[in-house]
């Protein structure tokens, strides 16, 4: 079971996964407001048959808003499939990645995808010169999410924070249908830097939401409970000297 949470933040707790059980699990926790996945998470996962995986989940998971991802590296075909992905149901969004596998921009698609109605969450984006584009094409349009990689850019030893705080102000000078997303984040504290810097939307992995009862929690007790569980373990392993 997942631990519920006292957090009452103005950041959306989105879930990221693939697994069948854990994603019906988590749609079930009312910290979690919406769920992603991508087709490197359904492959982990096992999944075989990308569309039977979909109609599945949704015919689960009816309300919250769930991103499912195009896989074409064609600007054409990623056009119909995510045309197909988006009739599956009201609360799909079509994850649109930033550029193909050789690096040409999606704009264009982006923009007349967005422009048709098609509620979009462009993916993979790294740069404010990613974001600054997507968001032009994006205004106007459905109802959309701008997912910035902040926890790949932190692995690089970079600070994501100036990109997410501009990130933001772009997108609410934009258009107050446009969210943006912290993507990939690795560690609860990341919850609070997406507040910080203005997004709307994070998204976490099941350790993570886990941990979310320890948000502020007492660091004094933290260390006590640190101590024990120290002694605990030494007491099993029958250290002797």
């Amino acid at each position: 079971m997942v631990a519920q949470s006292p957090y009452q933040g103005r950041v959306k707790i989105f879930a990221d996964g693939a697994d069948r059980a854990s994603m019906l699990e988590l749609s079930k926790n009312p910290l979690v407001k919406g769920l992603t996945t991508n087709p490197s998470l359904m492959r982990k996962s096992g999944v075989k048959d990308y569309k039977a995986f979909c109609l599945d989940i949704l015919s689960q998971i009816k309300t919250h808003p769930i991103s499912f991802e195009v896989f074409a590296d064609d600007f054409q075909e990623m056009h119909r499939q995510a045309l197909e992905i988006n009739s599956w149901g009201k609360n799909v969004y079509v994850k649109i990645p930033i550029t193909n596998s050789l690096g040409q921009p999606a704009l264009e698609l982006i923009e007349k995808l967005s422009h048709q109605g098609v509620k979009l969450n462009v993916t993979a984006l790294f740069t404010l010169e990613q974001v600054e584009p997507t968001v032009k094409a994006l205004k106007g349009g459905a109802p959309s999410i701008v997912s910035v990689f902040a926890g790949r850019v932190a692995d690089t030893g970079r600070d994501p924070m100036p990109l997410m705080i501009a990130s933001a102000e772009l997108c609410q000078k934009a258009d107050k249908n446009i969210e943006l997303l912290w993507a990939s984040s690795r560690e609860l504290f990341n919850v609070v830097q997406a507040e910080m810097s203005g997004c709307q939307i994070i998204t976490c992995t099941t350790d993570i939401i886990k941990k979310m009862g320890a948000l502020n929690k007492d660091l004094t007790e933290l260390s006590l409970e640190t101590v024990k569980t120290f002694k605990m373990d030494a007491d099993s392993a029958s250290f002797k000297l």
